[in-house]
């Protein structure tokens, strides 16, 4: 009978132990930034012959990288047509086959 109240124990203290797992894993996935995450900036160059436009950026959260300015392709063409130099954006950053992209870019009002 004691082998038996150890073994039900055991499985008690292994049982309870597997309920918390999924509470940490949940607790991890909260603070993983979203593919789709929005990032600011200002529009220091816009190229429409090569489709790429120059973003002075803040932290780009979504590919791990600092504030700084770099040149993105533009995700649709149109875009370029609405932007220009010194306009401060809203836009989704992304990095599709190498190359750095801007979707999403809307001027702040």
């Amino acid at each position: 009978m004691k082998s038996m109240t150890t073994l039900v124990a055991a499985v008690a203290i292994a049982l309870s132990s597997l309920a918390v797992v999924p509470v940490a894993i949940a607790a991890d996935t909260e603070t993983v930034a979203p593919a789709t995450s929005i990032s600011t900036g200002e529009i220091r160059k816009v190229d429409k012959d090569a489709g790429k436009i120059t973003i002075r950026h803040g932290e780009l959260k979504n590919l791990g990288m600092p504030a700084m300015t770099m040149v993105f392709r533009a995700s649709d063409p149109a875009l370029l047509e609405r932007l220009k130099t010194g306009d401060k954006v809203n836009f989704v950053a992304d990095k599709v086959n190498g190359q750095f992209v801007a979707k999403q870019v809307e001027v702040q009002k």
